[in-house]
């Protein structure tokens, strides 16, 4: 376990106020007319060799933030500092270079791979785009690439369709892996998979990640999933960090209420045991029309006055742990 000293002294991502707003058009001439506001001014810092976890309920932001790093959506606003140099402030041409250290991982296996392409053609293709290795070793390459994959070499030829999910899934990761990177984003990597097959590939990401020195940006809604692989947890509602701590702070002692009500819905396997369930009262507000003051204060059973004016700031109660909470700061 990487402790919180070495972690501190090397920052591989740091994402500020970073703002992902998608205009909404309407009328005749298609004008801008209001924005979901997917993604809204949050601040985080990824370290090197961690796996910082992003859960939240469906439509909070989790995926559009990992889009946004990368690029594949253009960011409204914000910084994204890789290494020291900001992403968001790149020309085309710099950001592809620069992509081959940021890579993803998507969550279908079968609809993120080209079915009328073979292993070797998807894997040799960004090999190529990249120009890693050259054109005679290739092959060599790809081979290598699947088994530390645990695929076999007899496979390299086949297409996505004559494998299974849990195979395909191999193969996304094979396809990260080649361009050597030093971040992988995985956008529910395993949400997709049987749960069998979702803890074979869980090992196989972290003992890639020991064997290369990997950083994981790991996005899911599985809280069992966050609990075996993350280091540190982000929690986000409705667009905006409500908390982030390590795994075992933010696990045994949730501050901000979302957390809490999160972690109890979690099953507990011990039919002894009871374990009290936290009902959020009304629906998720819209990201078009976010309340004012806290975001949650219109579900959460403590909010007070306050809560509907002010929104609260991402406070440090300790080394590890930050919360947005009137109640807890």
């Amino acid at each position: 376990m990487i402790t919180q000293a070495e972690l501190k002294k090397k920052p591989l991502l740091e994402v500020t106020n970073l703002k992902q707003h998608f205009p909404i058009k309407g009328g005749i001439l298609g004008r801008t007319v209001n924005h979901v506001k997917a993604v809204d001014d949050i601040s985080f810092t990824i370290y090197e060799g961690e796996t910082l976890s992003i859960v939240g309920e469906s439509g909070c932001g989790k995926s559009t933030t990992g889009r946004a790093i990368l690029r594949l959506d253009e960011p409204t606003s914000g910084s994204v500092l890789f290494e020291g140099q900001d992403l968001l402030a790149m020309s085309k041409s710099q950001m592809r270079d620069m992509r081959k250290h940021l890579q993803v991982i998507f969550q279908d296996p079968f609809a993120s791979l080209n079915p009328r392409q073979s292993v070797s053609q998807i894997l040799g293709e960004a090999l190529a785009i990249q120009n890693i290795v050259p054109a005679g070793k290739r092959r060599e390459r790809i081979i290598e690439l699947l088994g530390y994959v645990g695929l076999r070499p007899d496979q390299i030829d086949r297409f996505p369709h004559e494998f299974s999910g849990g195979q395909r899934q191999r193969i996304g990761i094979a396809r990260a892996l080649a361009m050597q990177p030093k971040l992988i984003i995985c956008d529910e990597a395993v949400s997709a998979l049987d749960v069998s097959i979702q803890a074979q590939v869980l090992n196989l990401l972290k003992s890639l990640q020991r064997q290369f020195q990997l950083t994981y940006l790991f996005i899911s809604h599985d809280l069992g999933v966050v609990r075996h692989i993350s280091d540190r947890v982000m929690v986000m509602y409705l667009g905006k960090v409500v908390e982030i701590a390590d795994k075992k702070s933010l696990f045994d002692n949730p501050q901000h209420p979302y957390t809490q009500a999160l972690l109890s819905a979690i099953p507990v396997p011990d039919a002894t045991k009871k374990q009290e369930r936290i009902i959020l009262r009304g629906d998720v507000p819209s990201p078009i029309n976010p309340p004012t003051g806290c975001r949650f204060h219109t579900r959460c059973p403590h909010a007070v006055e306050r809560c509907k004016t002010e929104a609260p700031a991402l406070t440090s109660l300790h080394d590890t742990h930050q919360v947005a909470c009137h109640l807890v700061q």
